[in-house]
């Protein structure tokens, strides 16, 4: 079976806690030919769970990210089952003993793929949807002066308060299992990933998704419990529970501003941003709030708040479920990769 995507290698890749991964890589996957001047590359992180071709909906001929003008890059996150990964790492660093990883360490790595591999010395843009998001807010703190335009989508610069607590929820679902094992589970813990599933859906679309019937009406399922079974369940039981946690970890520590260059402080790390952003929260988002991207734009010299307005909550971002919101999201990127 032939891969559809392709892996730099990292070697000993010395992570922000301390912790040294041994052979580490990144998988990746890119679309367009690389200009002569390669100055044409987009960069476009995955999410929480997603891979590579979870990304590819934004990506087409005559839409903002088209392969026939730019370069587009989809590096996978560490942890999410191709890069390096609990499920995928030897012994000793492997399943439960996987180290954390932030989100500081994924920009890193993915900035020595862009730079070692190809070459580039200029994005014209950053782009990602959640944690992809605060993969893209990175970009432009740590890279400054590389990084033309940055377009996070429902996502944050850094994790709230609230977020962390919504995150705790589901991690306590998963973990709940005794199947787990600490981590050390011999078969997957299902009932664990059922759990998180179910958490998930209270936070994964707004209040008036479910009134209006969305699920039903719009998405096709024949019930409430076959959209929870179908949809949510079948989300994530493909996937490894200590891949997940890993992630989360990785999520629920997420700050810009919690490195070297910043010292923690929050509004410096966003200050910092030269790059043009357009800062597009979804409206009805129930983990990243329009209230919570209004004051990183207030704190950014070069920053338009680009509400969504959609009742889809979190999926107004992704992964390309609402071809309405996707239409809007196409468009804000035309125009600020035109700008």
């Amino acid at each position: 079976m032939s891969l559809d995507y392709e892996i730099f290698d990292l070697g000993d890749f010395t992570l922000q806690r301390g912790a040294t991964l041994r052979g580490a890589h990144l998988a990746y996957k890119t679309f367009g030919t690389l200009s002569a001047k390669r100055d044409n590359a987009i960069v476009y992180p995955t999410w929480y769970s997603g891979q590579h071709m979870d990304n590819e909906w934004l990506v087409g001929t005559g839409m903002a990210l088209d392969p026939e003008k730019y370069f587009i890059i989809i590096p996978n996150m560490i942890g999410n089952g191709l890069s390096s990964s609990p499920s995928n790492t030897a012994e000793p660093y492997n399943a439960a003993r996987f180290p954390k990883v932030t989100a500081y360490d994924n920009v890193r790595a993915q900035h020595r793929l862009v730079t070692e591999k190809f070459g580039i010395e200029r994005l014209p843009l950053v782009v990602g949807w959640s944690m992809g998001a605060l993969q893209t807010f990175h970009w432009g703190a740590m890279f400054p002066d590389m990084v033309e335009r940055i377009a996070p989508f429902c996502g944050s610069a850094k994790c709230s308060r609230h977020n962390f607590v919504f995150l705790e929820g589901v991690k306590a679902a998963l973990t709940a299992d005794a199947a787990w094992n600490e981590g050390w589970y011999e078969k997957k813990p299902e009932r664990g990933l059922r759990a998180m599933a179910r958490v998930y859906a209270g936070w994964g679309f707004s209040q008036a998704f479910y009134r209006e019937e969305l699920d039903l009406k719009t998405l096709g399922f024949s019930s409430l419990e076959d959209f929870l079974v179908a949809f949510w369940e079948g989300f994530f039981l493909p996937k490894d529970a200590n891949n997940l946690l890993t992630m989360l970890w990785t999520w629920q520590n997420g700050d810009i501003s919690d490195n070297h260059l910043y010292n923690g402080d929050f509004k410096a790390a966003l200050a910092a941003i030269k790059a043009k952003a357009f800062v597009m929260p979804g409206r009805t988002d129930l983990y990243f709030p329009p209230e919570d991207s209004a004051f990183e734009v207030a704190n950014m010299p070069n920053a338009e708040l680009v509400p969504i307005e959609s009742i889809w909550g979190h999926f107004a971002g992704g992964p390309g479920t609402n071809p309405v919101d996707v239409a809007f999201l196409d468009a804000k990127l035309k125009e600020l990769l035109a700008s």
